[in-house]
């Protein structure tokens, strides 16, 4: 009953202020002594709707935030109409460190071998992000073929999961292949 009561008045006083407001407003321009009230009420009515407004965006405004440390999870290679599969969780690790401007990826074996060989890859460059599509300047490479090349892929992002799906065309070395690729972001 008491929650009643409260809830009541808090109308009560709402329909009052209103009441106020609307007779404010309806007093004669004329009126010098209403004049402030009603130039500070039209300003804060401005105030809070230009905030409104502001903080309002719509789909396309918003734009993917890249930066951060990702981690590959898997990777999907289609050449031909043939699909392969890649897991890099289990016997491989690649992280992709991406900032303002610039990307940089990480690749190695987990497991080494007798011969000590890492198999270890890495390359990096500039990249530009339009809307959803990405591309990847690969400036440095280990591989020379690859350097150089740009490489566009749509990306889209899920809570902490980046996929980034384009072709990847190197006419040198006869790739010409549709890689789709899944990141973790680490924190």
């Amino acid at each position: 009953m008491l929650k009643l009561r409260v809830y009541i008045a808090g109308i009560h006083c709402r329909l009052c202020s209103y009441r106020k407001i609307y007779e404010v407003l309806k007093l004669r321009k004329s009126d010098n002594h209403y004049k402030p009230k009603i130039m500070k009420l039209k300003l804060i009515t401005l105030l809070f709707a230009t905030v409104i407004i502001s903080s309002c965006k719509t789909k396309t405004e918003q734009s993917l935030t890249l930066n951060g440390t990702w981690q590959l999870v898997s990777g999907t290679t289609i050449t031909k109409g043939v699909s392969s599969v890649t897991d890099y969780t289990k016997n491989q690790r690649m992280i992709k460190i991406i900032n303002d401007t610039h990307f940089a990826f990480l690749k190695h074996d987990l497991h080494t071998s007798k011969d000590s060989a890492n198999h270890f890859d890495a390359g990096g460059g500039q990249y530009t992000l339009a809307g959803d599509k990405y591309t990847e300047h690969l400036d440095y490479y280990s591989d020379k073929n690859w350097e150089g090349k740009p490489f566009t892929f749509t990306v889209s992002i899920r809570g902490d999961t980046l996929v980034q799906q384009g072709l990847e065309r190197v006419e040198k070395e006869g790739i010409d292949r549709v890689i789709i690729e899944k990141y973790i972001r680490l924190k």
